[in-house]
């Protein structure tokens, strides 16, 4: 017997729109993708698609701003949570890396091909100086507001390189692998880099 498929409530269906959106944004950029595309590859008209956001710009801004309070709240969770600053750094770069390794669109979303739009680049821009903030109480203390600012974008830095590093070589290792555990691996191995060179900053 041939059963009906269950229709989606009205937040299923904005969560499903908001799911393909991401995806096609983080593989195709902000300019390429159309709102056709979306309705196409979600499975419903575009006046529906409409009905839950007004406009392309509208949704962009709405995913960036919510991959990045996830994100963002992943990454203080996970260092309050730590005991002393070492583990907190390393949790913190484990927070960052669980991101990259297990909803890579979400990571290409963030620091994928920049849109010339100006206000969506600096909505892009707003998400990399919240990271900096977040990261910046776990410097050693003792050095200036200024410096210390300087040294968590630095960070920053080298945590989008090494996860653009990750991801343009995950074909040559294979997809295979604990996610969990392979965040945990990329975090301690940054976070002994990052602490080492912490340790040794001197106070301007």
């Amino acid at each position: 017997m041939q059963t009906t498929p269950r229709r989606l409530s009205a937040d299923e269906r904005r969560r499903q729109l908001f799911d393909v959106a991401l995806e096609l944004f983080a593989e195709r950029g902000f300019e390429a993708a159309t709102m056709d595309e979306i309705a196409e590859r979600a499975g419903v008209t575009k006046p529906l698609l409409y009905q839950h956001f007004p406009s392309k710009r509208g949704l962009y801004l709405e995913l960036v701003d919510s991959v990045a309070e996830e994100l963002l709240g992943s990454i203080s969770e996970a260092a309050a949570s730590a005991v002393g600053p070492r583990q907190q750094v390393e949790d913190g770069f484990a927070a960052y890396f669980r991101m990259v390794v297990t909803h890579e669109a979400a990571f290409r979303l963030l620091y994928g091909s920049r849109p010339a739009d100006d206000e969506l680049g600096v909505a892009l821009r707003r998400v990399e100086d919240a990271i900096a903030v977040a990261i910046d109480p776990l410097i050693a203390a003792g050095l200036g507001d200024e410096h210390r600012r300087f040294l968590a974008y630095a960070v920053v830095g080298m945590a989008e390189g090494a996860s653009r590093h990750w991801i343009e070589t995950r074909s040559v290792r294979g997809d295979a692998c604990d996610a969990e555990h392979e965040a945990q691996r990329l975090a301690r191995q940054l976070a002994d880099l990052a602490w080492a060179g912490l340790r040794a900053v001197h106070a301007d």
